[in-house]
């Protein structure tokens, strides 16, 4: 089953997202607290939004679609950016990511959103393959830049 996330899921979505890190082979990089992910996806307007598959057995959250809205000048509409998909590892194979990626091509068809992209690392031959069985195409001309702490702090002072 695939739902929205509730204020009450906000333990369950940082546990996840600490999970990813640990798989992600970056266990120390999550600085996300539950304060911050509950003012992030249940603020009066929020920017970012949460799926979640939930076991059959349980109704547990095993997994997570973390996502939020962008824009293509060149398509001249919106899309989706997710930010996290991740299913735990001993419920994998049982179509928890296809059908949260389902659910959020969903959103882009009725919205009528143009895209919906993602990072995949290089190194992460199962989510590529699963990807490409999907029909995803890689985006290889691109590079991915990032301005964080200190460098970001600068190109900000006056």
């Amino acid at each position: 089953m695939i739902r929205e996330a509730t204020p009450d899921d906000v333990p369950d979505i940082l546990r996840l997202i600490r999970e990813l890190a640990v798989y992600e082979r970056a266990p120390d990089a999550v600085e996300a607290t539950e304060d911050l992910l509950h003012r992030a996806l249940f603020a009066e307007q929020p920017k970012v939004f949460c799926h979640l598959a939930c076991g059959d057995d349980t109704g547990a959250a095993v997994g997570l679609a973390l996502w939020f809205v962008n824009f293509s000048t060149w398509l001249g509409c919106h899309g989706i950016w997710l930010e996290d998909l991740f299913v735990e590892p001993e419920h994998r194979g049982k179509g928890y990511g296809l059908d949260l990626l389902r659910t959020l091509a969903r959103i882009c068809v009725e919205r009528g959103y143009g895209r919906l992209e993602w990072w995949v690392l290089d190194w992460n031959e199962p989510a590529l393959r699963f990807y490409r069985s999907l029909g995803a195409e890689p985006m290889d001309e691109w590079t991915v830049q990032r301005l964080t702490g200190p460098a970001l702090t600068a190109l900000a002072a006056p």
